[in-house]
């Protein structure tokens, strides 16, 4: 039996060293286990932590992108608005070029105008000169003719005065003359 005994002693402890063997692999498995389950459990606090993190940067953005929506929409009828004021414009600047081209025909009519009526003053001017002169000259001739006609109504009477004294000479030559021929009748 000892030697029985020994054998089943050797069999226990080979059995036993076995056993403490596949202990120790098993942990050194469970070691190795734990250690990737931590690194395992570090990855996926540091994956959660990240995914938090992009969350809070996708509500930031999402924030963000609201803002800029807003801004977006307010830029958007302040350009409306600045396009219907551009157009008002336009169209004001239309009508003040219109007006604009207007006042020049204007312009250029009376310039037409005012060089005719320079024109004009200055055939006016000459004329009056012509005028003038011609008045002038006439003035002259009247007062020669006023002068002449003086002269003439002068000598018309100076004549007058002598035919009256020669009707009466010749009254009284005829008298004289009828006393000579005819002394009876008297």
């Amino acid at each position: 039996m000892s030697g029985s005994n020994s054998a089943t002693i050797d069999t226990v402890k080979r059995k036993i060293q076995f056993l403490q063997q596949q202990a120790d692999e098993a942990e050194e498995k469970a070691e190795q286990l734990q250690r990737e389950l931590d690194s395992e459990r570090q990855a996926r606090e540091r994956t959660e932590a990240e995914v938090s993190s992009l969350e809070r940067r996708i509500h930031l953005v999402e924030d963000e992108l609201d803002r800029t929506r807003e801004r977006l929409n307010v830029n958007l009828q302040k350009l409306d608005e600045a396009e219907k004021s551009a157009d008002s414009s336009e169209r004001g600047m239309k009508a003040v070029e219109s007006k604009v081209l207007k006042a020049e025909e204007i312009v250029e009519m009376q310039e037409v105008q005012l060089k005719e009526a320079k024109h004009i003053a200055e055939d006016a001017d000459r004329k009056y000169e012509e005028v003038a002169r011609k008045l002038v000259i006439l003035e002259g001739e009247q007062e020669r003719a006023e002068g002449r006609a003086d002269y003439a109504e002068s000598r018309a009477r100076h004549l007058e005065e002598e035919l009256k004294v020669m009707d009466q000479s010749l009254k009284s030559l005829m008298a004289s003359e009828e006393e000579v021929l005819f002394p009876e009748i008297h």
